[in-house]
Formats: structure tokens, sequence, C-alpha cells
């Protein structure tokens, strides 16, 4: 009798995991690989196509689905919202990362996005691998697939960047990686998801692949050729210390000690290589993909980023690195083909903003464009604070082009809060370069439903953002007078690519107004599963492939 309740007992469970297994996998796909490119305009798919081979954005593009007209619904754009709103399906309105960093008001000192003392550095004696996701509030899409296959289908975060990993990843994740340069040139992370590397990591560290990095950069091609840029020597670029112009070539082995040792990498088209080289690795490492039980792998490309900053928009080193990027991503499908299988994955390839033209350069050629003199500003704004409140230092914090004020003192003076917000928008609007300003108590009452109004109240968290937030006038920034940056509402650094490719995706294109919200639901309702918990998009129901 005991031999027969045994037998029927490993019968009903042998026959629950599996039709739990059918639950969970139906004709999902074995893996969902999230791209992110680190400050890629639209205009980089357009510009530079035909400098792109066959297998990489083409790839996407001919067999995918290309939403063209796909833009981010708030501000500021910045890396660290980026990530979050692409996989969370929010705005730091409800995810709560309203920028990189930003003033604690209630500890009252600056905080990094995903900063976390709680936690220790695996994989390098440095401080650089305390992180977590603690500071985002919702849940990724990632999140939710791991809870709707009990824990089973795996997370994988990948970066240069550190909030470039960990947010894509989400809190549930298995693990996130990112890159320790300076004299040490390896993948690390953070005691919140292991106590010590996978043998995997340490082999590939041990391999010194990044080493092999520290080369010569030229152009791929003929420099002649690339006239979707401007001339390689001019005005408007930074360039490394230890040479005079920022032309090529540039020697990286004999650049690097002056340049942040293995830091430098970060700032070429290698940096990426690097990333796909470990996001390959991973496949095999994590075995990714090798059963029917959907894995998420988020890919963030950074070096687009450092080299946008360092070089500008129209830099002829923004050009080669996308090239080449383009060459990094066609390697990344062909692994995918090898390892997971044609039709067995799905991608999607987005980035966390745009940016603007050197302002330098577009004055060159008679565009409105210019820079901030925030000192001026500073001390201007002091003189008002003190001749109308009889105060000088009721303003705690400026940053994120947001103004902090001192609420203890404010409550002290018996002063209005709201009334304090108003007189400062009233006396800053006439500065020069300050196109709009609104009060937090405007964004928390009112209700905007377009514009540069609407942006700004879906990046505003009432428990995090400023008491003033201001917006300067379109290609006026806060910079060097070398490279590009980004952060605004405007057409520059919201309007991105969006493509889909893979299991489940029609093929085409729409030049209907997509956003960066909608990615995650998307990609929810290709799984079947639960939306991240704050998501506020929608999924883009022609881009499913339809039962």
């Amino acid at each position: 009798m005991k031999n027969i309740v045994f037998l029927l007992c490993v019968f009903i469970s042998y026959n629950f995991s599996s039709a739990q297994d059918k639950i969970v996998t139906s004709s999902n796909p074995k893996l969902v690989v999230g791209i992110v490119v680190d400050q890629m305009r639209y205009d980089y798919l357009t510009r530079f196509y035909d400098k792109y081979g066959e297998g990489g954005f083409k790839r996407m593009i001919n067999e995918g689905f290309n939403c063209k007209n796909n833009h981010y619904n708030y501000i500021p754009t910045y890396t660290g919202p980026g990530h979050a709103s692409i996989y969370t399906g929010t705005t730091p309105k409800y995810h709560g990362i309203i920028s990189n960093g930003w003033y604690d008001k209630e500890i009252n000192k600056s905080v990094y996005c995903v900063g976390d003392d709680s936690v220790q550095s695996v994989g390098t004696s440095s401080v650089a691998g305390q992180m977590s996701p603690q500071r985002m509030l919702t849940t990724s899409f990632a999140d939710e697939n791991r809870l709707f296959t009990q824990m089973r289908g795996k997370t994988i975060g990948i970066s240069i960047k550190d909030r470039g990993a960990i947010l894509p990843a989400g809190h549930t994740a298995n693990a996130a990686y990112w890159f320790q340069g300076k004299d040490e040139g390896n993948f690390i992370t953070s005691s919140f998801y292991m106590n010590e590397l996978p043998k995997w990591v340490k082999k590939f560290n041990k391999k010194k692949i990044v080493a092999s990095y520290l080369k010569e950069w030229n152009t791929l091609y003929d420099i002649s050729t690339y006239v979707e840029s401007g001339d390689d020597l001019n005005n408007f670029e930074g360039g490394f210390n230890g040479k005079e112009t920022a032309t090529f070539p540039y020697d990286l082995s004999v650049l690097k000690d002056k340049n942040g040792g293995f830091d430098i990498l970060k700032v070429t088209p290698y940096g990426n290589s690097i990333v796909a080289d470990f996001a390959i690795a991973a496949l095999d490492g994590e075995q990714l993909g090798q059963d029917n039980i959907t894995d998420v792998l988020a890919v963030s490309f950074s070096s687009t980023d450092y080299i946008g900053h360092n070089f500008g928009v129209n830099s002829k080193e923004v050009e080669d690195t996308y090239i080449r990027l383009d060459k990094d991503l066609e390697r990344f499908f062909n692994a995918l083909d090898a390892k997971v299988g044609k039709g067995n994955y799905t991608v999607f390839l987005t980035a966390d903003h745009g940016a603007v033209n050197v302002p330098a350069y577009l004055q060159s050629v008679k565009i409105p464009a210019g820079y901030l003199n925030s000192s001026e500003a500073k001390i201007k704004l002091g003189n008002f604070m003190k001749n109308t409140f009889g105060e000088s230092d009721l303003i705690e914090n400026v940053s994120n082009n947001q103004i902090f004020l001192n609420r203890e003192k404010i409550l002290e003076l018996k002063l209005n809060l709201e009334a304090v917000q108003k007189a400062i928008v009233n006396e800053i609007i006439s500065y020069k370069n300050v196109d709009k300003a609104y009060t937090a108590s405007s964004m928390r009452d009112e209700s905007f439903d377009r514009g540069i109004e609407l942006l700004l109240q879906n990046g505003f968290n009432q428990k995090r953002s400023g008491d003033v937030l201001i917006v300067y006038s379109p290609a006026y920034i806060s910079y060097s007078k070398t490279g590009s940056t980004h952060g605004s509402g405007l057409n520059y650094d919201t309007h991105v690519p969006l493509l889909f490719f893979g299991k489940g995706i029609k093929k085409g294109s729409t030049v209907t107004k997509t956003r960066v919200v909608d990615i995650a639901p998307t990609i929810s309702a290709l799984l079947g599963i639960s939306f991240p918990n704050g998501a506020t998009g929608n999924p883009l129901e022609f881009v499913l492939q339809q039962d």
C-alpha cells in the first residue's frame, strides 16, 4: 500500500511539474534580450545607414519592426531614469529614479541612483561595487518574469556603467555586472547579488581580453568616406589628455596613463566591444536560453555616451563608433543564433536618451544655441532671496535644473512655502535663457496633458523632486564648449530608436508616436506575464504577431 501511495505521489508531482512547465513556457521565446545604446539619437540609424552591414542594425530593421517616432515622455532625459523607464514601463514620477543622482530632502545630502552602502563590492577592493537597485520603487518586466516563472527564469544585466546594468535587471536579478576600469579592467558586481564572482566571470577577467583593446583607434574605413559627419579637426571636441588635437588616430596604449588607465576604453568603441564579448560569454556562463523557461538578458552599451560627451554629435568619432557598434551587434546576434537558436529569442533595441548638437557648432551655422552662466544666476538669485525674505540661505540645493528650499528655515520664519516657490518662479523667469519655470505645487496640483509641462510632471516625484523646476532655452546647456550633453524634453533628447525583432515580432514599421514606457508592457504582453507594478505605458499591439 505504501508503495502504491508513493508511486501515486511521484506521478502527481511529475505531472504537476510538467503541467506547470507548459503553463510558464507556452510559445514564449527562450530568451528576451534588451539592448540600450546610451545617448543614441534616432537619426544615427538613418544618418549612418549606408555604412552599416546587413547583420546588425539593418537586420533588426529588415527582419523586425521599426518604431520611427519613439520618444521619452518625461524630463530629465538622463541615463538612470532612462534605463529605469525602459524596463519598468513608467516614468520617474512613479519609479523614483529622478536623475543619475539627486539631492535627498530627507537626509539633506546628494545620493546616487544605485548607490548602496549596505552592500559590499564583489570582484574589486574599491567601493565601485557598493551598488543595488534599492532606490527604484517599482518592478521591471524582468522582475515580473522572475515572479511568473517561480524564479526559474534568469535575469542578467551587463554594462560598462553600474546603473546601466543594475536598473534594467531589477530587484530580483540573478546578477548584474559592470566594468571597473582604472588599473583593474575587470567586470565586477555587488553582494546584493552574490558573495563571489562566478567561475565564468573570473575566467573572463583572467583572459585579459580587456587589455587587448589598448591599441590604436583609427577609423574602420577610409576617413575621407565619413561624409556623414563634420571635419575631423575642429573646435568642438574634447579629445584625450596627452594628445594635442582630437583627431584620428588615437594610440590608447600611449594615452592610457594620462586618461585613467583602463577607463580610457570607455571613451572608445572598444568599450562596446568589451560589453559584447562579456554578453556572449554570459550566454554560456549563465546558460541563458537553454531551456523552455524565458530568461532575460539586459545589455547596455555605454561607450556611445562617453564618446558623445567628449566629441559631440557631429564628430567622426561618433560615426566610427556606430559603424563599429553595428559590427559588435552582428557578432552578438550571430552568437544568439548559434547558442539559443534563430526563432527562439526576442530582441528590442532602444536608447536611454539622445543628445544636443554642440551649441558652439550650432552657433557657427547660425542656429540659436549657447551656454548658461550658472554662477551669475546664482548670485542674482541669492540677492533676490535676501532682499525679499531677509535671508540668503533659504535655498538648500540647486541641481538637475531644480531648486530645493530649506523647508525648516521657511517654517521657522513663518513663511508660506507656496508663496516662496511662486516668488522664485516670478524672479527667475526674467533671467537670460530661462525659458520656463514651475513650482512643485503646480506639478502636484495641476493636470497637464501636453507639451513640456506634461513631460515635467511625468518626471516629477513628489517626495524626491525640488521646489522649483527650470526649463532653459532650446540648445542652451550648462556644459563645456566641447562635446554634447542631454537632459531636456526637446526632440534631440527625446527621439530615440525603438527596434524589435525575433520571436513573436511582426515585420514592418510605423511613424505613429510611441513612448519608451510602452516597451515593458509590450514585452510583458508577449510573454503573457503581469505588467510591471507601476507601468503607465501600453502594449504596442501592432508590433506583436497575433495567434
